[in-house]
C-alpha cells in the first residue's frame, strides 16, 4: 500500500477528538477506500493536559499550532480551532504557503477569507477543502461542486443552523416562548453560553455565503448577506403561523438576478420564513439541517441530515482527507478563484412576496385604522388581519396581518410610514412566506 497521508491536527475539541477516534476506529476501512492509510502525526490545542477521552501519546505535540505547517513530516493540516482571524487564519496561510493541503471546518474563516485562501491553494497546487464548514455531516458542498456540476443552479436555500431549528421546532411543539427554550437549549448543549452567532443568523449567513459562491460562481460576499435572527419571535407568532398552515424556520436563501446594467447581482438573505406544511423543509425539526438546490436540469435536490455534532462533523473532515489521500486536489469553489465573479448586492425591493406582519399595539380606538391606512398608502394589499385578545390593564395587544403578493418595497414603505407612531409598543416584525 502507498505511504500514509500524514496529518497535523489543530484543535482538540469535540470534533478534533472525534476525528482521531474515527481514524482509529475505521482505519482499515478508510485505508482501503483512500488507497493509503491516514496517519495523524502531530496535534495542537490550547490545553495540553486536558482529558479529551483519546490517547494523544502517539502524536507529537506542538505548543504553537501556527508552526505545524513547517513540519517536514506533514502532508496536510486540519484546522478545527475556529474564528475568522487570529491563529486559525495564520495556520491556514502558513499551511498553504508551505505547499501543504488544508482541511477546515471553519465557516467564518472561509466566509471572510475564502477567496484569498483558494487563490493560495491553487497557486501551490494543493487542496483546500471545507466540507465540514457547512451543514456538518451533510455532503452538500461536494453535492454542489460535483453532483450538480452540469447544472446552472437557479436557487439554493435551506435550514443552515441546528440551534435555531431546535429552538423553533421546540417552541412549535411545546408552545413555550423563545427565552425559555433558548435556556433549555443551552443546558442541553445545543446552544453556546453566548448564542449570538446562532440566534441572530450570523452562523447561517457564513454558510450561505459559501454555498452561494459555489452555486453561482460568485466571489464570497458575507457582508452582503441580509441577516435577521429569531430572537424577536414569540410563541404567539408560532401559533399564528400554525393556524395559517405554516411553520416558522430560519432559512438562508440565495439566487442571482440581472442588474440594471445587465451584470449579474447576488441576492443573499437569512431570516425567519413561514414555510408551508407541504414543503419538505417544514418537516425538518430538532437540530437537523437541510439544503435545497434547484438545478435547471437536475430539478430540486434535497440534502438533509445532522448539521453539527462530533460524529457527523468529524465524518465530513475525514471524507475530505480521504479525497486528498486519493490525489483529489480540485478547485475549492468549483472554478478558479480568479474567475469567481464579483457580484453586486441585489436590490430586493422589486421582489414579489407575501408577508406576515406582527404589530404589538396599544389597546385603544383608531389603531387598526392607522395601520390599514399605512398599508393602503404604501400600496400593500391585505389578505387577512387578526387581533389576538385584549390586553391586560396598560398592556399591548397583538395584531397580525398577512398580505397578498406584492413588491417588498411596498411593505418596507408601510413600515416607514408607521415609524414613530405612539400606537406601536415595539417595532413591527415582518416575516416572508416561503
Amino acid at each position: 500500500m502507498a505511504e500514509p497521508l500524514r496529518i497535523a491536527l489543530a484543535g482538540l475539541g469535540t470534533v478534533g477528538a472525534g476525528v482521531i477516534r474515527l481514524i482509529e476506529a475505521n482505519g482499515a476501512l478508510i485505508a482501503g477506500r483512500a488507497g493509503r492509510p491516514l496517519q495523524v502525526v502531530a496535534v495542537s490545542a490550547r490545553e495540553r493536559n486536558k482529558d479529551r477521552g483519546v490517547d494523544l501519546s502517539p502524536y507529537a505535540w506542538e505548543d504553537d499550532m501556527t508552526a505545524m505547517a513547517a513540519r517536514a513530516d506533514v502532508d496536510v493540516v486540519v484546522e478545527l480551532v475556529g474564528g475568522s482571524d487570529g491563529p486559525a487564519l495564520t495556520l491556514a496561510r502558513n499551511a498553504l504557503g508551505a505547499n501543504k493541503a488544508l482541511v477546515t471546518a471553519n465557516k467564518a474563516m472561509i466566509a471572510h477569507h475564502g477567496l484569498e485562501l483558494a487563490g493560495m491553494a491553487e497557486a501551490a497546487g494543493v487542496a483546500l477543502k471545507f466540507e465540514a464548514a457547512v451543514a456538518g455531516g451533510i455532503p452538500v458542498i461536494k453535492g454542489l461542486r460535483e453532483g450538480t456540476a452540469a447544472n446552472a443552479i437557479e436557487r439554493v436555500y435551506g435550514i443552515l443552523n441546528g440551534t435555531c431549528n431546535y429552538i423553533l421546532s421546540t417552541m412549535e411543539s411545546t408552545g413555550r416562548d423563545f427565552g425559555e427554550v433558548l435556556k433549555e437549549a443551552q443546558e442541553l448543549g445545543y446552544a453556546e453560553a453566548d448564542p449570538t452567532f446562532d440566534v441572530e443568523g450570523i452562523d447561517a449567513a457564513h454558510k450561505l455565503s459559501i454555498l452561494a459562491a459555489i452555486a453561482f460562481g460568485a466571489q464570497v460576499d458575507f457582508p452582503s448577506v441580509e441577516t435577521e435572527g429569531i430572537s424577536r419571535l414569540r410563541a404567539a407568532d408560532i401559533e399564528q403561523a400554525a393556524a395559517l398552515g405554516f411553520v416558522i424556520r430560519l432559512i438562508g436563501i440565495a439566487d442571482t438576478e440581472t442588474g440594471a446594467n445587465g451584470a449579474p447581482t447576488l441576492f443573499q438573505r437569512v431570516c425567519p420564513y413561514l414555510v408551508p406544511h407541504s414543503h419538505p423543509l417544514a418537516r425538518v425539526d430538532g437540530a437537523t439541517n437541510a439544503v435545497v438546490a434547484e438545478g435547471n436540469y437536475s430539478g430540486r435536490l434535497l440534502f438533509q441530515g445532522a448539521g453539527a455534532g462530533t460524529g457527523p462533523t468529524a465524518s465530513a473532515v475525514v471524507a475530505d482527507l480521504i479525497d486528498i489521500a486519493r490525489g483529489d486536489v480540485g478547485l475549492p469553489f468549483s472554478v478558479p478563484a480568479a474567475q469567481l465573479t464579483p457580484m453586486a448586492r441585489a436590490d430586493a425591493g422589486h421582489r414579489i412576496a407575501r408577508d406576515y406582519l406582527r404589530f404589538m399595539v396599544a389597546d385603544r380606538p383608531g389603531v387598526l385604522a392607522e395601520i390599514t391606512a399605512a398599508m393602503r398608502d404604501a400600496g400593500v394589499s391585505i389578505e387577512s388581519m387578526i387581533q389576538k385578545g385584549r390586553a391586560e390593564e396598560g398592556g399591548a395587544v397583538m395584531v397580525s396581518i398577512v398580505t397578498h403578493e406584492g413588491p417588498e418595497a411596498h411593505v418596507d414603505r408601510a413600515i416607514e410610514l408607521l415609524e414613530g407612531s405612539s400606537s406601536l409598543v415595539e417595532p413591527p416584525l415582518v416575516l416572508q412566506l416561503l
